[in-house]
């Protein structure tokens, strides 16, 4: 993308490296806190809510991407490593601060849905992205599912376009619809042209594919009618001649040798 080349060129040496480990580290501390503190009273302070933003409490724009979503602490682990997992390998592909880049999208998407709808969002959403983008560039990577089952994650992005579609369709909160909407908007900027680029390309090779196939449909035959298309399979009997009045190797069935316009 060119503007992100002229992005990065001007301000690439503010790039935060490693950005993923940063947020999964902060997210596995925040973790603790609400697992050991049921009351939730610190965590409550960093949730993204429109209207404590608009007192004063701005910092909130940025600290409910470190509130991970209520689970065990087996799920926890999961989560965190995939998040990890697809960060790193999204900045190694495409360098710090395009990563960077990607992720700010989401953060300000997400932001945007929060204050549309007027209620709390977290960063389930912006996670979720991140996945989509690694799944998209490494699909035949292979991680071991609950540490045992190897899996591609091109399967497991399905499953997870599956949870957004769902979100977007049946859940009530018009917070999370746009949210997820916002998911899918962040995802087609970055890879909307390579999409259809290649949905342009399948469709050519198709053609190219059907034509082929049509124009060796004849090959077991061995004489073929320049006018009717007539093989030696459709009339064994038949008689093929090539004319020396044409310019080439034209054949033709005794009924057109001597009835066709000459090839020059």
């Amino acid at each position: 993308m060119n503007w992100l080349d002229k992005l990065e060129r001007k301000f690439g040496k503010y790039a935060i490296r490693n950005l993923m480990y940063y947020i999964v580290t902060i997210n596995f501390f925040t973790y603790l806190l609400m697992y050991f503190d049921k009351s939730n009273t610190f965590i409550n302070k960093l949730l993204l809510n429109p209207a404590l933003v608009m007192k004063g409490e701005v910092w909130r724009l940025i600290t409910f991407i470190f509130v991970p979503e209520p689970m065990s602490p087996f799920w926890i682990i999961i989560a965190l490593y995939f998040y990890f997992l697809a960060g790193r390998g999204l900045e190694q592909e495409w360098g710090s601060f395009k990563f960077n880049i990607y992720y700010i999208f989401g953060i300000i998407g997400t932001i945007l849905s929060a204050f549309i709808s007027g209620a709390s969002v977290t960063a389930t959403y912006i996670n979720l992205s991140l996945f989509l983008a690694f799944a998209r560039i490494y699909p035949d990577y292979e991680v071991l599912l609950f540490f045992i089952l190897p899996i591609k994650v091109k399967y497991m992005a399905y499953f997870n376009w599956a949870i957004i579609i769902y979100s977007i369709i049946t859940v009530p909160q018009i917070s999370y619809k746009i949210a997820a909407v916002v998911v899918i908007i962040n995802y087609f900027i970055f890879f909307g042209k390579d999409i259809m680029v290649n949905g342009i390309n399948r469709n050519k090779s198709y053609k190219r594919r059907r034509e082929f196939e049509s124009k060796i449909q004849y090959k077991d035959t061995i004489h073929r009618c320049t006018v009717c298309g007539l093989t030696e399979k459709d009339d064994p009997d038949m008689e093929f001649r090539y004319c020396s009045k044409c310019n080439g190797y034209y054949e033709y069935c005794s009924k057109h040798l001597k009835d066709h316009e000459h090839k020059q």
